[in-house]
C-alpha cells in the first residue's frame, strides 16, 4: 500500500512541479504512510499541493518547525520525521497524504459542516482582502498559507506578493531556500523570475556564493540586496549579482569579510564597449567592517560605482587619504559619507571630502584621531549645507573647529563632538548664537563643558530634540533650565538627581 502511494505522488508530483524533482532524493526519509480509507482523487489534489509549495521548514530553523497555527490541525509527524536531522526535515514532503492531517479528517468534517448548514466566516473574504494581509507577513509565514487549500495557495503565489523576500535565522539554510523558492517563481517565465526587486538574508550566516549565484542567474530585476553579517559571501558572488542585476541600486554587505572590492566580472566588462563604459548603477552602498578593504579596492569601487550617493566605510582600518582622494573624483554625487574608526585617515582626507562642496550633507569621521581643527576646517568653509557631522573621539578637535562650523555651516542640525576634552563652554556658546535648527548635540564626555554653555544652547535651540550630556559636569540647574527652554527634548544625563 505504502510504495503503490508513493509511486502515485511521485509521478504526480513530475507534472505538477519540478520541485520535487530537485529534492527526490531524500523525500523517503520523510514521507508518511496514507490512511487506507483516503480517497483517491482527493489524495491527488492535495499531493500536487503539497508538492509544488516549498515546505516551511525551507524558511524556518528546524528546532521553530511548529505545526502551523492557521490550520485545524489533527495529527502530528510521526517519530521518523521529528527526529530527522535540519537537512531532512527541509525536504518537500512527497506523500499522497498531507503532513499536517489527514484525508480521512477533513472529509468527516466537511460532512458534518455541510449537515449542519454551517460556514466557514474567513473564505466569504474577497480576493483583495486576502493579498492585503499576505502583503504583510514575512517570507516564512507566506509559504505556510500556501499550504493552506487551494485558493490560498493560488492567493500566496500572486506575483504582487513575491517583490521581496525576507530570511532570518542563523540555522536556515539559506541555499536550499532560494533555489526552492526561486524555482518556484520562475514557473511563469522558465529561468527568470521578473518580480522579485528586494532580497534581505543579513544574518543568515549559511549563506554562500551558490545562493548568490542563483539570485544572480535568476533575478535580473532585483534592486536591493542585503547580506549584511553573511561571511561566507566572497567577491566572486557579489560580481555575478552587480553584473547580471544592472537595476541593482541598494547593496549592504556590511560584515562580510571576504568582499574587498565592487566590480563587474571579466567577462562582462568585455563585452562592454569603451563607449558605454562599465558603470554599476549601486548608490547606496554600505561596506562597515568590511576590514579587508583597501585603498586600492576602494579605487575600482569608485571607478565602477559612479552613482554612489551614499557609502559607509565603517571600521575599514586599511583605508588611508588616498583612497578617499579616488572617491572624490570617480563620485561627485556623494551626499552621505562614514569613515568612523579609519584610525589613518586625517586632515588631508577631509581636505579630498570637501571637494564634494554643497553635495555632502552626512560625514561622520567618528574616532578618526588625525582629525583637527584644521580638517574641519575644510569640511565647513566647502560644505555649508552639511546637516550632519559626526566627529567623537576626535581629541584634536577644539573651540576653533566649532567656530568654522558655527559660521559656516548654519543649517547643522545634528553634531556628535563628544570625547572632545579641548572643546568648552566658549566653542558651544558660539554653536548655539549661529545653528538655531540644532535638534541633535551629543557632548559625552565632554570634561570642560559646564552649566553656563548648556544654558546658552537651551536658551537659542529652541527645536532641540536630543541632548547627551553623560559624564559631564553639569549642574541640576542647568538641566532643569534645558527641560524648562527645550520642551521636547530627551536628556541623556548621569546626575541622579535630576528625573
Amino acid at each position: 500500500m505504502g510504495a503503490n502511494n508513493g509511486k502515485q505522488s511521485g509521478s504526480e508530483g513530475k507534472g505538477s512541479s519540478s520541485i520535487s524533482s530537485d529534492l527526490s532524493s531524500s523525500t523517503d526519509q520523510t514521507s508518511t504512510k496514507a490512511p487506507k480509507n483516503a480517497a483517491t482523487s482527493e489524495d491527488s489534489d492535495l499531493s500536487m499541493r503539497t508538492l509544488s509549495t516549498p515546505s516551511p521548514a525551507l524558511i524556518l530553523p528546524p528546532h521553530l518547525h511548529p505545526l502551523s497555527p492557521l490550520l485545524p490541525l489533527s495529527a502530528p509527524f510521526n517519530s521518523s520525521s521529528s527526529t530527522s536531522s535540519s537537512e531532512t526535515v527541509a525536504m518537500v514532503h512527497a506523500t499522497s497524504t498531507p503532513p499536517f492531517f489527514s484525508a480521512t479528517h477533513s472529509r468527516r468534517r466537511a460532512t458534518r459542516d455541510h449537515h449542519q448548514g454551517a460556514s466557514v466566516p474567513i473564505d466569504l473574504l474577497p480576493d483583495q482582502i486576502f493579498l492585503d494581509v499576505f502583503a504583510r507577513l514575512p517570507t516564512n509565514q507566506l509559504c505556510r498559507c500556501a499550504r493552506v487549500c487551494r485558493r490560498w495557495y493560488n492567493l500566496a503565489w500572486d506575483p504582487r506578493l513575491w517583490r521581496s523576500i525576507r530570511l532570518t535565522g542563523d540555522v536556515l539554510h539559506v541555499d536550499r531556500a532560494l533555489r526552492v523558492l526561486t524555482r518556484r517563481l520562475c514557473q511563469d517565465t522558465p529561468n527568470v523570475c521578473l518580480m522579485l526587486e528586494t532580497l534581505v538574508a543579513s544574518g543568515c550566516r549559511r549563506l554562500t556564493d551558490r545562493g548568490l549565484l542563483t539570485v544572480a542567474q535568476c533575478c535580473p530585476e532585483l534592486r536591493r540586496l542585503e547580506v549584511a553579517g553573511c561571511y561566507n559571501v566572497s567577491n566572486d558572488a557579489v560580481f555575478e549579482v552587480v553584473s547580471r542585476c544592472p537595476n541593482l541600486e541598494h547593496l549592504d554587505v556590511s560584515g562580510c569579510c571576504k568582499v574587498t572590492c565592487i566590480s563587474l566580472t571579466r567577462e562582462v566588462s568585455l563585452k562592454l564597449s569603451p563607449m558605454h563604459g562599465q558603470q554599476i548603477s549601486i548608490r547606496y552602498l554600505d561596506m562597515t567592517d568590511c576590514l579587508a578593504l583597501e585603498d586600492e579596492g576602494l579605487h575600482t569601487i569608485a571607478a565602477h560605482c559612479t552613482q554612489l550617493t551614499h557609502l559607509y566605510l565603517r571600521r575599514c582600518m586599511r583605508l588611508t587619504d588616498e583612497g578617499l582622494r579616488y572617491l572624490v573624483i570617480y563620485c561627485p554625487a556623494v551626499r552621505e559619507l562614514s569613515v568612523s574608526d579609519c584610525r589613518y585617515v586625517s586632515d588631508f582626507g577631509l581636505r579630498e571630502i570637501a571637494k564634494l562642496e554643497g553635495r555632502l550633507r552626512y560625514l561622520s569621521v567618528a574616532h578618526c584621531g588625525k582629525i583637527t581643527d584644521v580638517g574641519v576646517r575644510y569640511v565647513a568653509k566647502y560644505c555649508s549645507r552639511l546637516r550632519y557631522l559626526n566627529a567623537r573621539g576626535c581629541e584634536g578637535l577644539t573651540d576653533h573647529g566649532l567656530e568654522y562650523l558655527a559660521k559656516s555651516c548654519p543649517k547643522l542640525k545634528s553634531l556628535d563632538i563628544g570625547k572632545c576634552p579641548l572643546v568648552s563652554d566658549a566653542g558651544l556658546e558660539l554653536l548655539a548664537l549661529n545653528c538655531f535648527n540644532l535638534k541633535r548635540l551629543s557632548l559625552k564626555s565632554c570634561e570642560s563643558i559646564t552649566g553656563r554653555g548648556l544654558q546658552v544652547v537651551a536658551a537659542n535651540c529652541f527645536d532641540l530634540q536630543l541632548l547627551n550630556v553623560q559624564d559631564c559636569d553639569a549642574p541640576l540647574d542647568a538641566l532643569r533650565f534645558v527641560k524648562r527652554h527645550c520642551k521636547r527634548c530627551v536628556i541623556e544625563h548621569t546626575n541622579p538627581a535630576f528625573f
